[in-house]
Formats: C-alpha cells, sequence, structure tokens
C-alpha cells in the first residue's frame, strides 16, 4: 500500500472583486490512484484532478491541457484555470509551498518505483 501524501494550502479565487478571497485547499497525490495525478480538493467537495507535469511546467511558462490552464504570475504565484460547462473556474496558488508539495510527490513516486517496494504476490 503506497502512503497518500496530503498537504493543507490556501488558494485565492480570482474573481471581480478588489480583494481575492482566500480558501482552504487540501492537495493529495497517491502513486496507486494515479502516479501522475494531484487532486486539489477545495472545501464544499469540488474536487480538481491535474497532471503533475502539467503544474511543473506551468511554474515556468504558460501551459494547457484538456480543461486547464496554467502559468506563472510573477516569481511567486501560479494560476490554475479550469474551463467546464458551468463556466471558468480560477484560482491562485503561492508556488512555495506547492513546490515543496511535488518535490514531495516526486520522492514518493521514485519510492513506489524502487524494486521491491511493493509487496509481491505470495506464490500459490
Amino acid at each position: 500500500m503506497s502512503p497518500v501524501i496530503k498537504e493543507h494550502a490556501r488558494a485565492r479565487l480570482v474573481t471581480d472583486a478588489r480583494d481575492l478571497p482566500v480558501v482552504p485547499v487540501e492537495l493529495r497525490y497517491d502513486t496507486a490512484d494515479d502516479p501522475h495525478t494531484i487532486r486539489v480538493a477545495f472545501a464544499g467537495g469540488t474536487e480538481w484532478a491535474v497532471e503533475r507535469e502539467l503544474l511543473e511546467r506551468g511554474l515556468r511558462s504558460p501551459v494547457e491541457h484538456d480543461s486547464y490552464r496554467v502559468w506563472p504570475c510573477g516569481r511567486a504565484q501560479l494560476v490554475v484555470e479550469l474551463h467546464s460547462a458551468t463556466g471558468v473556474e480560477v484560482v491562485q496558488f503561492d508556488s512555495a509551498p506547492l513546490i515543496r508539495f511535488l518535490r514531495r510527490t516526486h520522492t514518493e513516486a521514485r519510492a513506489a518505483e524502487a524494486p521491491g517496494a511493493r509487496p509481491e504476490a505470495a506464490p500459490a
């Protein structure tokens, strides 16, 4: 069983408001679920499934894949935009906690891929 990496973070909802509202989110990574995906859970039950590579590339330059657009906002923030049938949602993350979380996911992914990391099935 692979450990699940969870980290609480804050995101700013990008709206017309003068001050962007801050919302708590939970970043989650589980190699057993999908080793290429980061889950971002918002209060109220909304959850985004974003490719880890998309977030990493978006820290350096604007990228787009499927319904997501990701781009750096200055040196310290990252913007993630989701297009859906109900509209467009945009959130802004501080880059430093996100980078730390992504590094932890790489460490876990390497451990999961290492020989002997997963128990083998017992012979019948």
